[in-house]
């Protein structure tokens, strides 16, 4: 118990301090993505393709292709306005769904 009181006021500190540097990290990237939408570079679009995956007997698996779709994007840290910022969309432009 002595030691839970012992570190309780570091940690506190510390998790106060990490939810500081997340609300100014979002707020500054909203203000920079507002400025860029108000340039007209704020959102962006990209092509992910959708695959849908069956499971079948024996722990085997079936892949089907659904298709290619333009998925609309922010140029932002950030994700707003839209699912995804393009800079994750970039990584993952393939997806998988489960029926």
């Amino acid at each position: 118990m002595w030691l839970l009181r012992l570190l309780w006021r570091p940690l506190r500190g510390l998790l106060l301090a990490l939810a500081l540097a997340a609300l100014l990290a979002y707020a500054g990237d909203w203000a920079v993505w507002q400025l860029r939408c108000s340039h007209g570079q704020g959102m962006g679009q990209l092509q992910v393709s959708h695959i849908t995956v069956a499971a079948l007997k024996g722990n085997k698996q079936e892949f089907y292709d659904d298709g290619v779709t333009t998925e609309p994007c922010s140029h932002s840290l950030f994700p707003h306005a839209a699912p995804s910022a393009c800079w994750w969309l970039e990584r993952h432009t393939t997806q998988f769904a489960a029926p």
